[in-house]
């Protein structure tokens, strides 16, 4: 097989992936997705990133510093970039994280309200039937976010609660982060060396 045939064949059998930032706390869980995702160029084709004006103040906040500026390899786009490609679902764009989500943007996709990029994003990934993880945020929660969250799932889409597991002894707060996001790796059928409960 021809060179570039075997590297179009390749990049053909590699993901595109949304990467939504909102501003509920947990921009850690955001900067370790995104830390991870640098390394999976032999997975991932394309990221695109969306950052909401509060995931950025969050972000400044909570790890007091503006990195998200820092990552080369990825496209950002506006929060109103409504013609940017995973905005339409002939871009084929596979699988869209939301991460960290908040309560007001699991609402707005639950009830299919396309008012950002976001929320268009994740309309594209449901009714394209591709997969969406949405890395909630919050507690406790009202039976309005349970129900927002149970109209999400028969949509067709993950609730991944951004609740980190402690059996393999994290020793630091990104570690910890880390069982959060190599989960949803593991969701996003991406191949991730991480700790396996049992192995």
């Amino acid at each position: 097989m021809e060179v570039g045939l075997t590297t179009r064949k390749e990049n053909m059998m590699k993901r595109k992936i949304v990467v939504a930032v909102t501003g509920a706390s947990g921009s850690l869980y955001a900067k370790v997705l995104l830390d991870k995702l640098e390394q999976m160029g032999d997975q991932v084709s394309h990221v695109g990133v969306v950052m909401s004006d509060n995931a950025k103040d969050v972000w400044r906040f909570e790890l007091e510093n503006e990195a998200y500026r820092d990552y080369k390899d990825f496209t950002f786009y506006s929060k109103h970039d409504f013609m940017s490609p995973f905005a339409s679902g002939s871009a084929n764009y596979d699988t869209m994280v939301v991460c960290p989500c908040s309560m007001g943007t699991l609402a707005r996709i639950a009830n299919g309200t396309s008012s950002d990029l976001t929320t268009r994003a994740a309309d594209v990934i449901l009714k394209e039937r591709r997969k969406l993880i949405l890395v909630t945020r919050e507690t406790p929660l009202s039976l309005i976010h349970i129900n927002n969250m149970a109209s999400v799932t028969q949509a067709g889409g993950i609730i991944c609660p951004a609740s980190p597991s402690f059996y393999s002894l994290p020793k630091t707060m990104e570690e910890l982060a880390a069982t959060v996001v190599d989960r949803i790796f593991s969701l996003a059928d991406l191949k991730i060396d991480s700790y396996r409960w049992g192995e």
